[in-house]
């Protein structure tokens, strides 16, 4: 083991990670350091300030953050401006939370002179190559320690023997096998692993948490509006909403009414495909609501442009690449679209879909005269004619060509 003096974990207070922090304290002699985030997974996080303290880190190096309206507003708004999906249906939930949570820890390594950086992912996923790129997009010289690829605890039985060897409080629910692994964070929450390796076998209603299913969603219709600035939502219902609230807001009504459900097999940059059972409510609402208004407030070419470059957006975040000149660039062409993207939509929510109703912006360019099948004024209909010859001339020299 190289010598490590100082290192700053990303701790949930879970088994796994506290495993991991007595594990750091046996095998590499140092100081742990640990880093909380609120990301609005709807856990109560003082509970892990005291696990800490009992295991023995000093209260001055255990750090506990509300980074909520951080989260929407700088990760997860910008991801909706480019109407990011990857493979065709996945919102992004967990991709979009590890740059946060690894910018923070190397500020936080910088502040207490921390030598090296520790998370808790498996050798097996995603998340491990998002941490480590974020670490070394933001320090090139950090040291990383990931367990998982090194310690000989390769499974649940021996890692709840080694808290039990330590003195480790383990909840009662994590003596058996775990049903199947959960994430979460305001976005979302996934659900994979266990239960759900078996991608034919459907999840049970159990697995499901922020909705009802749509069977027992309300038979009447909920009305809502999102008001657009800048391609951000900023209030719902005509309520002005920071960030976290909105999202907050939006994730209550959609899962009342059975929305944001996905059960997806996706293939994950390390090679293997996953099956992952996700619930993105509020999101599913704001995607919907995001392409309603930018139908009639962007040019055809820039909303073109920006649906073939989504695909290549959402990949770099699924593959962890926040941090790279190539997403910073599409992010400023997709900001650059964004100027005139204001109004507001309405939407009518009803078991499990999501149904825009309407939508009207100040920079619409939805021209009723130019489009009514009545008489008007401003388009001369012969004009097409020359239009459409031209756009055929290629077309028909070929066919003479071919004879």
């Amino acid at each position: 083991m190289s010598e490590i003096k100082r290192v700053v974990l990303a701790y949930s207070g879970g088994l796994d990670t506290s495993v991991i922090l007595k594990w750091l304290q046996e095998t590499y002699r140092c100081e742990v350091v640990t880093f909380t985030a609120d990301l609005g997974q709807g856990e109560e996080l003082e509970p892990a300030r005291k696990k800490a303290e009992m295991l023995g880190i000093n209260p001055k190096h255990i750090f506990i953050e509300d980074l909520r309206e951080t989260f929407v507003k700088d990760y997860v708004f910008p991801m909706f401006r480019a109407n990011a999906v990857y493979e065709g249906l996945y919102l992004l939930g967990t991709s979009i939370a590890r740059p946060l949570i690894a910018k923070r820890q190397i500020e936080i390594a910088r502040e207490v002179g921390a030598d090296a950086v520790c998370h808790g992912a498996t050798g097996k996923g995603n998340d491990q190559v998002r941490f480590e790129l974020g670490y070394y997009a933001l320090n090139p010289d950090i040291k990383v320690i990931a367990p998982w690829r090194e310690w000989d605890l390769t499974s649940r039985t021996k890692l709840i023997e080694f808290a039990e060897k330590h003195q480790i409080p383990i909840a009662k629910d994590k003596r058996g096998e775990a049903p199947f692994s959960v994430d979460a964070n305001l976005l979302h929450i996934s659900a994979e692993g266990k239960v759900l390796e078996d991608p034919w076998e459907a999840p049970e209603e159990y697995v499901f948490s922020r909705s009802v299913s749509p069977e027992d969603a309300p038979d009447e219709p909920t009305i809502i509006t999102v008001d657009f600035e800048r391609g951000d939502p900023v209030a719902v219902d005509g309520e002005a909403l920071s960030p976290a609230a909105l999202l907050t807001r939006l994730n209550k009504l959609a899962g009342d009414n059975g929305i944001g459900r996905l059960d997806l097999v996706e293939g994950r940059f390390v090679g293997m495909k996953s099956r992952g059972v996700y619930e993105t409510p509020g999101g599913t609402i704001l995607l919907q609501a995001h392409r309603a208004i930018e139908s009639i407030t962007l040019d055809r070419g820039a909303m073109h442009l920006k649906d073939e470059l989504m695909p290549r957006y959402a990949e770099l975040i699924y593959n962890g690449f926040w941090f790279s000149p190539e997403r910073r660039m599409l992010q400023a062409l997709i900001d650059e679209s964004q100027a005139k993207v204001n109004g507001t939509v309405r939407l009518k929510l009803y078991k499990g879909n999501v149904i825009v109703q309407g939508r009207k912006s100040p920079d619409s360019l939805y021209s009723m005269e130019h489009v009514t099948f009545e008489d008007d004024q401003v388009y001369d209909q012969r004009d097409a004619e020359g239009f459409i010859k031209l756009n055929a001339l290629r077309l028909r020299l070929l066919n003479r060509q071919q004879g």
